[in-house]
């Protein structure tokens, strides 16, 4: 980084812009600053430090990478003891004005906004590859801050609209990917249950009762991953145990009983759609028998 481009770090905690002011700092020697809150919002990138940051009153040990969204009126502060390990970051205020501004424009530019402000999402730990495209980003803002070039003032706002377009669409990509992940876990949940309890009430109320889930969240999740019917993949999973059942030599009429089918004519219908043959005939064509 270029020593022109690196800020001294001042204590102010308030915006001269009326729109956005960024800051590079590197130093050894950091002031702990009393918590305290802004009328705007933070955006912080951390490059390196023994640094931990509280918001509100959780404390978060920081890591190279990550980028945390500071809204309006919530308390925080950076915490550091060491004077030694060199304390990098970037530091981003942007004006609420200017925040509502970009918004008419376009709801993406609010997005890590609107998480922190209501979920209390307020760090995203960035991928090499992401952290640099970021990292770059900002220096690209701090280099033309520091030209005099044709069209400087337009160019910022672009830079600046570019840098948290990027930044937004990262935390909306990653929030996507965790809610596929913990979809993927309750099907996996859901399903392992099903595989262990074939004998009892698999209906989709007793299903939501269980696992305190909307039944037709239920629904859909195993018709996403399976393409079939909550129903039609119960039935799939239970003529199965039967036929594995009957092969061991358990009578088929013990054996529809045991895994849930409520009467022998609904089993019979269901098995002959599944493997085209009656119960009887598959019972002659594939169960066990040992050589004499």
């Amino acid at each position: 980084m270029k020593r022109k481009l690196q800020s001294i770090f001042d204590t102010r905690q308030k915006m001269k812009s009326d729109s956005f002011e960024i800051y590079y700092y590197s130093d050894t020697r950091f002031p702990n600053v009393e918590k305290h809150a802004h009328s705007f919002y933070e955006i912080y990138l951390f490059e390196e430090g023994k640094v931990s940051l509280e918001i509100e009153d959780k404390k978060y040990e920081m890591k190279t990478g990550d980028v945390i969204i500071v809204p309006l009126k919530i308390f925080h502060r950076a915490l550091s003891e060491d004077t030694v390990t060199v304390y990098r970051r970037f530091v981003v205020w942007i004006s609420e004005s200017n925040v509502a501004d970009l918004m008419r424009r376009s709801e993406s530019y609010g997005y890590i906004f609107k998480k922190a402000e209501k979920e209390k999402e307020y760090i995203y730990h960035l991928d090499t590859l992401s952290h640099n495209s970021i990292k770059n980003k900002l220096i690209g803002i701090l280099e033309e801050l520091h030209t005099e070039r044709f069209g400087k003032e337009e160019q910022l706002k672009n830079l600046m609209r570019d840098f948290l377009l990027s930044l937004n669409r990262f935390a909306y990509h990653e929030n996507e990917k965790t809610m596929i992940n913990e979809r993927i876990s309750v099907y996996q949940t859901i399903t392992d249950y099903i595989s262990t309890h074939l004998e009892d009430d698999l209906s989709l109320d007793a299903l939501s009762e269980y696992f305190y889930l909307n039944k037709y969240y239920i629904a859909h999740l195993v018709q996403e991953n399976t393409g079939l019917s909550l129903h039609q993949y119960i039935t799939k999973k239970r003529l199965s145990a039967c036929c594995e059942a009957v092969r061991d030599g358990q009578l088929i009429g013990d054996v529809c009983a045991q895994y849930g089918f409520q009467n022998y004519s609904g089993f019979y219908r269901a098995f002959k759609k599944e493997y085209g043959m009656s119960p009887s005939a598959y019972i002659e064509k594939y169960s066990y028998r040992p050589k004499e």
